[in-house]
């Protein structure tokens, strides 16, 4: 890849080192995460309280988490996302809401979020689940046995086929929706 090939097509798009080094941090990204979910505008307090739940994994947050987060928010990460213009962020009101230029950023976290698996992951486990189920099969373990090696040779072959169609299918979707 050439520096040419870096360098966004238009002059408004995000530099790619910009989106790596917005994406790079945990409560950016969960703040975009949460203003994606969110009906509107939020206000820096909800959206502390929600990063503060997550990363304790206790609702409500400790107190001090809490502070610590909108802290860092408030002075680092939300004025970042607003100089970037990827959030509208009012410090003067404590309000923030997504703009359009975060859906230059939100197709990186779509490739693969946080809770999700990568599609080669899951091809591989359906993979060495058939091969384990096919070994069990043939050594007659388990009650695998009682259903022979044609019909988890096929059953396999559909779910693979089922699974590759559906792939396509999202990826030529996101291609159609320009993600």
């Amino acid at each position: 890849m050439t520096v040419q090939d870096q360098t966004p097509e238009r002059e408004d798009e995000l530099d790619p080192s910009e989106i790596h080094n917005v994406l790079r941090n945990d409560r950016r990204r969960r703040a975009i995460q949460h203003l994606r979910e969110s009906d509107g505008p939020i206000d820096v307090d909800t959206l502390a309280e929600h990063i503060a739940s997550v990363e304790t994994g206790e609702s409500p947050p400790p107190r001090d988490v809490r502070k610590s987060v909108y802290v860092s928010l408030h002075q680092t990460h939300l004025p970042k996302l607003d100089d970037l213009e990827i959030v509208d962020y009012d410090q003067r009101d404590q309000q923030l809401e997504l703009r359009d230029r975060a859906e230059e950023v939100e197709v990186y976290m779509e490739v693969v979020s946080e809770d999700d698996i990568s599609w080669s992951t899951y091809y591989f486990g359906v993979g060495l689940l058939g091969l384990l189920t096919l070994l069990a099969v043939r050594l007659n373990l388990l009650f695998v046995s009682s259903f022979g090696v044609e019909f988890w040779s096929w059953y396999f072959l559909v779910l693979f086929t089922l699974s590759a169609t559906y792939h396509a299918y999202s990826e030529q979707k996101q291609q159609v929706l320009g993600l």
